[in-house]
C-alpha cells in the first residue's frame, strides 16, 4: 500500500513557514510527521464522512519522502492503534492526510498567537506531555479475542439448592436457591467474618455442597495466597477427598497452565493483542515503569516467533530473551521475571492446558516476594477470565442459570486495598456471571467492600455476614447486605449477640438481619 497524498493548498504555505522556524537545511517532510503526531496526541479522531474536509492541492509528499523506510511501519502503528485498524486497511492514507492537515492547522495557530513561542519550546512541551500520558495511559482489562481456543467446560443446568444452616437452636435446614434467576441476579457471594469465626469452614462446605448438587459438573479453585501450614494442610485433606481436589502448593507444584496459553497463538492480531495484555499485567500489579514495560513486550513478542501455531513459550523462554536485551543491567523487571521462571510457579508447558475440568486448592507461599505472588494470582485470574469471556453464555432453563465453575478468592480484602487489584475484581464481577460462573469472595471484614471508586458487595447478591470487627458500623452493614435503615436495625440488634459458627444474611429464603446457624465443612459427614 503507498501512501502518496497531498495537503490542503492553505497547508502548503503553512509548511514552508513553521520549517523556517527549525534549523536551516530541515527537510519539509519534517513538519509534516510532526503535525501527523501532534494531531494525534490531541486525541482528534476522524469519520469517513470527513474525508473530504480538506482539499488536495497542496504540498506533495510521495510515500518513500513523507515515511522513510525505517519510521514507515512506526506512523502506520499509531494511526492503526488510534483506530484500532489492521495495517492493511484502505484507508489509512486518507487519515494520514486528515491528521496532518489537522495538525498543520493546530501548530499554525499556536506559534501565530504566541510571538515569543518557539519551535524549542513546542517539542520540550509536547515530548514531556507525550511522556507522560504514556506513564498514566490506563490499561485496558478487556478479554482479548482468542479464536484457536479449544477449551471446552461442562456445566449443569439444574437447580442447585444448597443447604447453607439451621435455623437458630432448630433442625430446620436453610436451603439456598442458588442458581434461580428469578430471585437472584447472579451468583456471586460475599462473605465477612473475622480470624476464628467460622468463615473459612462455611465457605469450604458451599464448596462442596455445590460440586456434590452438581454431579461435580460445577468445578471450582481456592485461591490462597497467603500460604497453608503442614497442621493446615492436614486439617484439609478430608476436605480435598470429599471434593475430588487437586491440591496446588507453590512454588513445590507448578500451577498447571502456562499464563501466556489464554493468548491466540495463530492470528496475528490477537497474538499481539495477548501479548500486550500479559505485558500489561506483570506490569501493572508490579509497579513496573513504561520503558521495563517496553522491553518486556519485545522479549514476550521475541520469544513467541520460535513457536508453532498452538505453542506457547515458557516463562523461562521469555527471560532468556530478556536478558539478551537488558544484558548485564538487572532491575526490578528482570527479578520478578526471573523469580517466576526460577521457581517454576507455572507449568512449563508450551501447548495449551485446561485445568478446569477438575477442582483445585491453590496454596502460593507466603515466603515468596509480594511482587511475584500477586502477579502469579492475576496471572491466573486473568487467564480464567480471559478463557470463559471467549466461550458461549451459558443457557437458562426452567429458571435456572446453567453453572459451570467457582472461583473463590480468600483474603481477599488485602486485593480491596490497592485500585489497581480492584480494576480487575470489579470487571470480573460484571462480566462473567453470563458465562456460568460465580465469584466468591472471602474477607474478615465489611468496609473493605465499599471502596471509594466501587462498591464491590453490591455486585454480590448473596451476601453472609458473620462476627467481625466493625459490626458497630450500621452504614457499612446496610451496604454489605443490601438493607433498608429497618431492616439494618434488627441485624445490628443481632450481630450483638453473634456467637462463632452464626451469621446473617441478605438471602431470599431467610429472614433479614435473622442469626442462624451456618453449616461447616469440619462438622458435616
Amino acid at each position: 500500500m503507498q501512501i502518496n497524498i497531498k495537503t490542503s493548498e492553505e497547508n502548503q504555505e503553512i509548511i514552508r513557514q513553521l520549517t523556517n522556524k527549525l534549523p536551516a537545511g530541515t527537510k519539509e517532510n519534517v513538519i509534516a510527521r510532526i503535525a501527523l503526531g501532534y494531531s494525534l496526541q490531541n486525541g482528534k479522531k476522524f469519520s469517513t464522512s470527513e474525508f473530504n474536509d480538506y482539499n488536495s492541492k497542496g504540498k506533495e509528499y510521495k510515500d518513500h519522502i513523507l515515511f522513510d523506510e525505517k519510521h514507515r511501519d512506526f506512523y502506520i502503528a499509531l494511526i492503526c492503534q488510534h483506530y484500532e485498524i489492521y495495517k492493511t486497511d484502505e484507508n489509512i492514507p486518507k487519515y494520514i492526510k486528515l491528521h496532518i492537515d489537522h495538525g498543520l492547522i493546530l501548530m499554525n495557530n499556536l506559534f501565530r498567537d504566541n510571538n515569543n513561542y518557539t519551535f524549542l519550546d513546542f517539542l520540550i512541551e509536547h515530548l514531556d506531555k507525550g511522556i507522560s500520558l504514556l506513564d498514566t495511559v490506563k490499561i485496558s482489562l478487556d478479554a482479548v479475542k482468542n479464536n484457536n481456543q479449544n477449551i471446552e467446560k461442562t456445566h449443569f443446568g439444574e437447580s442447585i439448592k444448597l443447604s447453607i444452616g439451621n435455623i437458630l437452636y432448630q433442625e430446620e435446614e436453610i436451603i439456598l436457591d442458588f442458581n434461580n434467576i428469578n430471585t437472584y441476579n447472579n451468583n456471586h457471594i460475599a462473605i465477612a467474618g473475622s480470624s476464628g469465626t467460622g468463615k473459612t469452614q462455611f465457605a469450604l462446605q458451599l464448596l462442596r455442597e455445590i460440586s456434590e448438587k452438581s454431579n461435580y459438573h460445577v468445578n471450582f479453585i481456592y485461591l490462597d495466597f497467603k500460604g497453608l501450614k503442614n497442621d493446615d494442610l492436614e486439617e484439609l485433606n478430608p476436605f480435598f477427598e470429599k471434593t475430588k481436589a487437586k491440591f496446588i502448593d507453590a512454588p513445590k507444584t507448578p500451577f498447571p497452565i502456562n499464563p501466556l496459553s489464554f493468548i491466540d497463538s495463530i492470528n496475528d492480531v490477537n497474538k499481539q493483542m495477548g501479548i500486550d495484555k500479559f505485558v500489561d499485567i506483570i506490569c501493572k500489579y508490579s509497579n513496573i515503569g513504561i520503558k521495563q514495560k517496553g522491553k518486556l513486550r519485545e522479549a514476550t513478542s521475541e520469544a513467541f516467533i520460535s513457536k508453532r501455531p498452538g505453542e506457547y513459550p515458557s516463562l523461562s523462554e521469555i527471560n532468556e530473551q530478556l536478558l539478551k536485551i537488558i544484558g548485564d543491567k538487572r532491575d526490578t523487571l528482570t527479578e520478578i521475571i526471573d523469580e517466576l521462571s526460577r521457581y517454576n510457579i507455572f507449568k512449563e508447558d508450551k501447548q495449551n492446558g485446561n485445568f478446569l475440568n477438575q477442582n483445585i486448592y491453590f496454596s502460593l507461599s507466603g515466603d515468596l516476594s509480594n511482587s511475584v505472588r500477586f502477579t502469579s494470582l492475576f496471572l491466573i485470574v486473568n487467564y480464567i477470565y480471559n478463557v470463559f469471556m471467549n466461550m458461549e453464555s451459558t443457557p437458562t432453563e426452567n429458571g435456572y442459570r446453567a453453572m459451570r465453575y467457582i472461583l473463590l478468592i480468600d483474603e481477599a480484602h488485602v486485593i480491596f486495598k490497592e485500585k489497581k487489584y480492584q480494576d480487575i475484581l470489579e470487571k470480573i464481577l460484571r462480566e462473567v456471571r453470563s458465562k456460568g460462573v460465580s465469584v466468591v469472595l472471602l474477607s474478615q471484614g465489611i468496609e473493605e467492600f465499599n471502596q471509594p471508586t466501587f462498591d464491590f458487595s453490591s455486585m454480590c447478591e448473596i451476601s453472609f455476614l458473620l462476627d467481625v470487627k466493625d459490626k458497630t458500623n450500621t452504614k457499612a452493614i446496610n451496604k454489605f447486605l443490601g438493607f433498608s435503615d429497618k431492616d439494618g436495625t434488627k441485624a445490628f440488634r443481632n450481630l450483638e449477640k453473634i456467637q462463632k459458627g452464626q451469621a446473617i444474611s441478605n438471602i431470599k429464603e431467610f429472614s433479614k438481619g435473622e442469626l442462624f446457624e451456618i453449616k461447616q465443612f469440619y462438622r458435616s459427614k
